[in-house]
């Protein structure tokens, strides 16, 4: 099992080229960064953490700006969306960055994809939220036609064009993995319909049920990877014995004294896993 961490790349903490530089140099395998276009501020949709909406949610750099520097000041590491909103973003520019930041880096993109959770947010882009999920799956199949086809097409409900031009093409064939993000009843559907891989949270009780019924429907290889997964060795050991590929851990924004700390600390996880 490969190992990694998620961070917010905000303006304020350790800069998006130096924490992938730090996180490589101490061995993690990947690198995975927030998106947030803004956040809204009547607050109206809750926030599942709690009452109060860390401020990191709407300090963040830009996705793709944070993943280029980050690509640029490393060699290795695999780099990602944790996840990338594509219900707010134009797909064929969104297929345009994915392609190039995959390209520079020498093939090292790993592509996380969501709905979001802010109702207002989206919104504010002019997705519907009861159309989201349908909206996700037609950009994603949408940007998947531009990565491999030489005069890409599409025709769908939300998206539509016909025989374009866009390169470069991603360095991975055929496009960087696609891993969908999200927990609700469906998420599984979305997977095996255009994904690569299943990208959720740790902590629902039945995640490992649910592991094994993406294994029992999947008629192709499909990963699962985690994001939020607890500092704590007795859990990665049932994750790497459910087949996961890659467990990540969240870091806290902010200077490298405060990041360290949590770095060192699923350091210390990993090493009583693995012994090393």
């Amino acid at each position: 099992m490969e190992f990694g961490v998620g961070y917010f790349p905000t303006h304020d903490g350790v800069r998006p080229g130096e924490i992938a530089r730090r996180v490589e140099e101490r061995g993690q395998d990947a690198l995975f960064f927030a998106e947030h276009t803004h956040i809204p501020a009547s607050r109206e949709t809750p926030y599942a953490g709690g009452p109060v909406l860390p401020r990191k949610y709407w300090h963040t750099y830009d996705l793709f700006v944070a993943l280029t520097a980050a690509a640029g000041a490393t060699t290795r590491l695999r780099v990602g969306s944790g996840v990338c909103l594509v219900v707010e973003r134009d797909p064929i520019t969104t297929a345009k960055e994915v392609a190039s930041v995959d390209h520079l880096s020498g093939g090292r993109l790993e592509f996380g994809v969501g709905a979001g959770w802010n109702r207002e947010e989206m919104a504010n882009h002019g997705t519907d939220p009861r159309t989201r999920m349908r909206l996700l799956g037609e950009r994603v199949r949408a940007m998947q036609a531009i990565w491999t086809q030489e005069e890409a097409s599409y025709a769908g409900e939300f998206v539509s064009f016909d025989r374009i031009w866009s390169w470069p093409k991603p360095a991975q064939r055929p496009w960087p993995p696609v891993l969908v993000g999200g927990y609700g009843p469906t998420v599984l559907d979305r997977v095996l319909a255009y994904g690569d891989g299943w990208f959720p949270n740790y902590g629902a009780d039945d995640l490992l049920d649910r592991i094994a019924e993406l294994r029992a429907r999947a008629e192709r290889p499909v990963q699962v990877q985690l994001l939020s997964v607890p500092p704590d060795p007795a859990v990665l050991e049932k994750l790497e014995t459910a087949g996961v590929h890659r467990a990540s851990c969240w870091l806290p924004s902010g200077p490298w004294s405060v990041v360290e700390a949590a770095l060192e600390r699923w350091e210390r996880a990993i090493g009583e896993l693995t012994g090393r």
